[in-house]
């Protein structure tokens, strides 16, 4: 349904009276017309789809769920980048266990939307199921569904259809609106089931639009963003609603459009992609201030980072990180880095922080932006494979420390510190309600640096060693369950109450010394059960000295509080094998395993499940009473220590491994029968329009020859051109236009005449996503009936993230000149078929063998010759090999299984990789720098036969392999979560 403006304002302001914000404050506050300020205290507990009523708002200090305060720390996840939805719940466990608390995802209108009026959230695009999968495991949700996404994707994520359609995109033109009304109904009808309001799902805040920089002060700008506001209220989102802002400038902060007469409901948020090699920016309470200082440009609001660089992207050729690819991306943006940029973003006042990306994943077939290739692994935390990086210890600690410290939620800058050493820039804050103080030290030098620091309540300053290129976080002045913290040199990580006492971790570099104070009213007594440590009590302090290990440990007991204190000192590796857990009992802490998913109190019994990689110890601290522990089903024999935990008696076992079969057996079958003189192409459409939305202008005299007019959205494209000689033409020009490392190949009656290449981006063409070029070939004399037959892999459609309707620049053809007379060509023209409902629009393009079932599992490759590899074909045109193959890998375990390509890198040719049917990717081989392709468990049968089928285009310059193809390990674990197969189609209809 498409709603008037008029509409939209009414059912938009009568929506907002039953709007309330969570949350409580001063009355001064609510005279003054401010937003009220909530008090410092707990976070609320792991969201859940509990069909209770609760409360989402917000005051200038951050989020408030059911009045309560929550730093949001985010993780950014593309459900379309991972196209096997059992794997969603690994991807969403994994983050929930380091800390992350909530997800940002994008909803990609093209994956969704075949055609206009079509929707399909069936299947690998099932929306429902990934918000059902997010509530279930604890997250919350920031959706971000457009209409415009950027993301490196095809379009921007805006549907290929749109690209034939009237009117100016991103801008309140009727014919666009038309069609965002379309999508943004089918969006909404599936996210009005899922939001934290009345505990349907978990979803806590809704964006609108995405990087919008344009048409700031128009009427088509803000007209825009004003219908998409009172839109998606119609439609019954009442989360708060935000935009994200491209850069710092204020762009759409509140009070910037209109609202429909609403207040107090939306947010400003502003992204950030700071390079690494630079300082850490200040974007908030230690910044410039004002609309350009990130934060401050909306003061009533939390500061709100809804994107910062979790990594970056990287192109075709791999300019950006010297040919090393995400590699190159993860070194660049290492653990180090992530210390020192997010705790500046901390330390300014960010309390909604979404990581981009979290976990990439892999724009599988013909969905990345035309400026990436295939994966989109993107250096992240958590790799494509589904693999924890070293990048997730500090996530991990952060996060944790974030649930646990409810002071954090709740910061104002304090009274400047010095530390003794210009080369370390500290940030000093303070709880105004606790009195708490925080510090972040940062060394934006190479050199590892001493610096004293005065903490509060520390008598002299405390020595602090930061390392170069880094950062530390300390505080002073919180509660550790029933005692309080007088100061510590060493990271808090996470504190909890276990049975009849109280745990607290503390973690930093392995081997560094620590200094930590805690307030006792008399001497207490004190253990150290592992580790070295000393220990000093004098006026009303208790002193511990300890140096970071694998575990130091400390009880704490008496001392005027009658809870024990067990001070966990570990170094940052053995932080990332500490796991906190909440149950309806309490919470659990495990220490050992890779992973822990999930725990679960039943009697006396806690039932645990998790991922082993090596051999590990499993202990657990719970509530009062536990008894007895199982493992992945298993039950375990425990004894208790003096820690108040219970550890197995013997030690989780590691994976086993996986073997991996040769890749033997290969079939080969050349096509492009499409070049042939004879080919018969009269069930092709007749390329003759005169017309076309496309920005690109049509050359006088020519037809329309631009793909996407006759319906051809992704892949290739052929062309044939039927002419009669009329004697004096000597050569022909094929102009057309492409994304990066596009390609055109021509045959004339039959025979080859070239293949024209687009270059490899350099560091200055590396954001260029849209290129254009001319091929001429020579024209031999003949008499009678000719055919000219072009083949162009056309890659994917621009982006529109300047909102100049970029999306819509051809794609294929645009013009077809000869030298001398000119011959009257009849076009006709042909792409894709219909795309399978499994596999959605994006999986296919136009090639022979795809049209007729080629790369499918039931294909019958009757009459297709057995070959090995290496190959060394030459010829210009395209090439298929097929072959299959059986996995048996143990059902306990969770392999990674990518396909890795090797040859001579001078050799010209590129290769689409099919798994049953599923196209999961293209290999450029002379270009790169992708050599492995993610095999995503669900799409690849891990125990039974697959399919594997290789479409490789060459240009006949060079002997064409492929040369080197096998299955790779990609990591490996004992234990993982149930897959199930993604169905597939047997075979498509054989169209020409």
């Amino acid at each position: 349904m498409v709603l008037s403006r008029r509409t939209f304002s009414a059912l938009a302001g009568t929506a907002a009276l039953g709007f309330s914000l969570s949350g409580s404050g001063s009355d001064e506050a609510s005279a003054a017309g401010r937003t009220p300020i909530a008090p410092t205290g707990p976070a609320p507990g792991p969201p859940a789809a509990d069909r209770k009523a609760h409360t989402v708002g917000f005051d200038r200090y951050s989020m408030l769920i059911d009045g309560k305060r929550l730093v949001l720390w985010s993780g950014e996840v593309h459900p379309f980048r991972l196209p096997s939805p059992s794997l969603w719940r690994d991807v969403l466990e994994k983050l929930r266990a380091h800390g992350y608390n909530a997800i940002s995802i994008y909803v990609s209108w093209n994956y969704h939307s075949p055609a206009p009026g079509t929707y399909d959230f069936t299947g690998v695009r099932d929306l429902d199921l990934f918000l059902r999968t997010a509530a279930e495991t604890g997250l919350y949700v920031i959706l971000r569904p457009g209409p415009y996404i950027n993301a490196e994707v095809d379009a921007g994520g805006f549907p290929g259809w749109l690209t034939v359609t009237k009117g100016t995109a991103r801008t309140s033109d009727p014919t666009y609106l038309k069609y965002v009304d379309e999508w943004l109904t089918a969006v909404d009808r599936i996210a009005a089931r899922h939001l934290y309001t009345d505990g349907g799902g978990t979803i806590v805040l809704y964006q609108l639009e995405n990087e919008y920089a344009n048409n700031v002060a128009e009427p088509a700008g803000r007209d825009y963003m004003s219908h998409l506001y009172a839109k998606v209220r119609a439609d019954g989102i009442d989360v708060p609603l935000f935009h994200n802002d491209k850069g710092r400038n204020g762009y759409w902060a509140p009070g910037t459009f209109g609202t429909g007469g609403e207040k107090g409901r939306y947010l400003y948020a502003f992204d950030g992609y700071p390079s690494p090699v630079g300082q850490p920016p200040d974007w908030g309470y230690f910044g410039i201030g004002g609309t350009q200082g990130g934060a401050t440009a909306s003061p009533d609001t939390p500061g709100f980072l809804a994107e910062f660089g979790g990594g970056w992207f990287d192109p075709w050729g791999g300019v950006e990180f010297g040919g090393q690819g995400y590699a190159g991306s993860r070194r660049t943006r290492d653990a180090a880095y992530e210390r020192r940029f997010y705790l500046t973003n901390l330390a300014n006042g960010i309390k909604v922080h979404n990581v981009y990306m979290t976990f990439g994943g892999t724009s599988w077939g013909w969905l990345p932006a035309p400026i990436v290739y295939t994966s989109y692994d993107y250096g992240a935390a958590l790799d494509e494979a589904r693999q924890p990086t070293p990048k997730l210890i500090p996530m991990h600690q952060i996060g944790q420390l974030l649930h646990c410290v409810p002071d954090f939620a709740k910061l104002d800058r304090a009274a400047d510190i010095a530390v003794g050493d210009d080369g370390i820039k500290a940030y000093h804050l303070v709880n105004p309600d606790t009195k708490a103080h925080v510090y972040v030290l940062r060394n934006d030098t190479s050199t590892e640096t001493l610096a004293l620091v005065p903490l509060a309540g520390a008598a002299v300053p405390v020595p602090v060693l930061v390392p170069g290129l880094d950062a530390r976080l300390l505080v002073s002045g919180i509660g550790l369950g029933r005692r309080k913290l007088r100061y510590s040199s060493a990271q808090p990580m996470l504190w909890l109450t276990a049975g009849r006492q109280d745990i607290a971790v503390f973690t930093g570099a392995s081997g560094e010394s620590t200094k930590t104070a805690l307030e006792c009213a008399s001497e207490p007594t004190v253990t150290v059960l592992e580790g070295s440590a000393q220990h000093k009590y004098a006026d009303g302090v208790l002193r511990i000295d300890a140096q970071l290990c694998a575990s130091t440990r400390v009880l704490v007991e008496g001392g005027g509080t009658a809870a024990p204190l067990l001070l966990l000192l570990v170094d940052d590796e053995a932080s990332g094998r500490l796991w906190r857990y909440a149950t309806p009992s309490g919470p659990v802490l495990v220490r050992g395993p890779a992973l822990l998913r999930t725990a679960e109190l039943r009697g006396t019994t806690v039932h645990l499940t998790g991922d082993t990689v090596e051999s590990a110890e499993l202990e657990v601290w719970g509530p009062r009473g536990i008894g007895e522990v199982v493992w992945n089903n298993g039950t375990l024999k425990t004894l208790a220590t003096k820690s108040g935990s219970l550890l197995a008696q013997q030690r989780l076992p590691g994976v086993p491994g996986v073997p991996l079969p040769a890749l033997t057996n290969w079939l080969r079958s050349a096509e492009n029968p499409e070049s042939a003189a004879d080919y018969d192409d009269s069930g092709w459409k007749v390329a003759d329009k005169k017309s076309s939305y496309s920005i690109t202008p049509v050359p006088a005299g020519q037809p329309v020859l631009f793909a996407d007019d006759y319906g051809y959205h992704y892949g290739d494209v052929w062309y044939r051109g039927h002419f009669t000689d009329v004697g004096t033409t000597d050569a022909v020009s094929l102009s057309y236009v492409s994304g990066a490392q596009g390609l055109l190949m021509a045959w004339l009656d039959g025979k080859p005449l070239g293949t024209h290449r687009m270059p490899v981006p350099d560091k200055k063409t590396v954001r260029q996503g849209t290129w254009a070029a001319t091929a001429t070939y020579p024209v031999p004399a003949r008499t009678g009936a000719r055919v000219l037959s072009v083949l162009v892999r056309r890659m994917q459609h621009d982006e529109d993230g300047a909102a100049k309707d970029t999306h819509k620049v051809a794609r294929g053809l645009t013009a077809v000149t000869f030298n001398g007379s000119s011959p009257s060509v009849t076009w006709r023209i042909r792409g894709e078929v219909t795309p399978d409902p499994v596999r959605g629009p994006v999986n296919n393009g136009g090639l022979y063998g795809e049209r007729h079932g080629w790369h499918l599992p039931g294909f019958a490759a009757t009459g297709w010759k057995v070959v090995d590899f290496p190959r060394a074909d030459r010829r210009q045109g395209v090439t298929w090999y097929r072959t299959d193959f059986r996995l048996a890998v143990d059902p306990a375990v969770d392999a990674s299984i990518g396909l890795t390509l090797t040859d001579d890198p001078a050799r010209a040719y590129r290769v689409q990789i099919f798994l049953n049917g599923w196209n999961m990717g293209q290999y450029i081989n002379d270009v790169g720098p992708q050599h492995t392709f993610v095999l995503p468990n669900g799409l690849l049968r891990t125990r039974g036969s697959n399919t594997l089928a290789l479409a490789v285009l060459s240009d006949g310059t060079t002997a064409a392999g492929p040369g080197e193809v096998k299955l790779t390990l990609l990591g490996s674990a004992a234990g993982g979560v149930p897959v199930t197969t993604v169905d597939s189609p047997g075979r498509a209809s054989a169209k020409h």
